[in-house]
């Protein structure tokens, strides 16, 4: 059940305030989980108007141009709107334990220190300096290529996207998409509507997977299907940097 009250407190207290033992679950059992709402719908409409101020973008991505669907998306400059760093900081020790315990189950390095703030540097040394904090745009007809961020070796294995309008009021189509390729077998796909001032906590890269076996890894890619009709804002939130 989608959860519609108003948020209240700090950013820090919302999300330490959610559920984290359903979604840890939730994320475990299907790559992804749905939180309740973070973002006020007033805090939503001023995120969404900063993808008017390029000054506050290091660069702006046409997708079509790219082959990656259509639509833009804007990288933030390291100097980060307030809400953005604190949210950032917020769900980074609450996914940390999943991201442990993934690698451990797959018999991979575990390389997330305690704090963010360490893991970014770590990040930096490893070439990857560039802020891949995303605020993305669709308009009617846009879409986004399934695909995955990987900006380079350092790759924090969760990330977090907030829906920002309202969908069946400012906009239609637009799900959130994902496939993983599961272990000898046919791919699963899943479609997710993001609620205004909701996250969704969805797989980088790949996760561990059940099988006969143990542990297997199940690769997962993510994309958004075509807009029908009026504009859909996101922000994305990446807990590595990029190159």
């Amino acid at each position: 059940m989608i959860d519609t009250t108003q948020p209240a407190g700090t950013l820090t207290e919302r999300v330490d305030s959610q559920d984290w033992d359903a979604l840890t679950a939730e994320v475990n059992e299907y790559g992804h989980a749905l939180t309740g709402r973070l973002l006020t719908p007033d805090e939503c409409t001023a995120m969404a108007g900063l993808y008017d101020e390029p000054e506050r973008f290091r660069t702006t991505v046409d997708m079509a141009r790219h082959r990656f669907g259509s639509g833009q998306y804007r990288y933030f400059t390291h100097e980060l709107p307030d809400a953005v760093g604190k949210l950032r900081e917020a769900l980074y020790p609450h996914l940390l334990p999943i991201a442990r315990d993934w690698a451990a189950k797959l018999g991979q390095p575990s390389p997330w220190p305690d704090s963010l703030r360490e893991w970014l540097a770590h990040c930096h040394e490893a070439g990857q300096a560039k802020s891949a904090q995303i605020l993305l745009r669709y308009g009617a007809g846009d879409w986004n290529a399934l695909h995955r961020d990987v900006f380079g070796d350092a790759v924090f294995p969760l990330q977090v996207v907030i829906g920002l309008d309202a969908p069946g009021v400012d906009y239609s189509g637009g799900e959130f998409i994902m496939t993983e390729q599961r272990p000898r077998a046919q791919s699963r796909g899943s479609s997710t509507t993001l609620p205004r001032g909701h996250g969704l906590i969805f797989t980088t890269r790949d996760r561990p997977v059940a099988s006969q076996r143990g542990w297997s890894i199940g690769p997962v890619r993510h994309g958004v299907s075509t807009v029908r009709s009026g504009r859909r804002h996101t922000l994305g939130l990446v807990f590595h940097d990029a190159t």
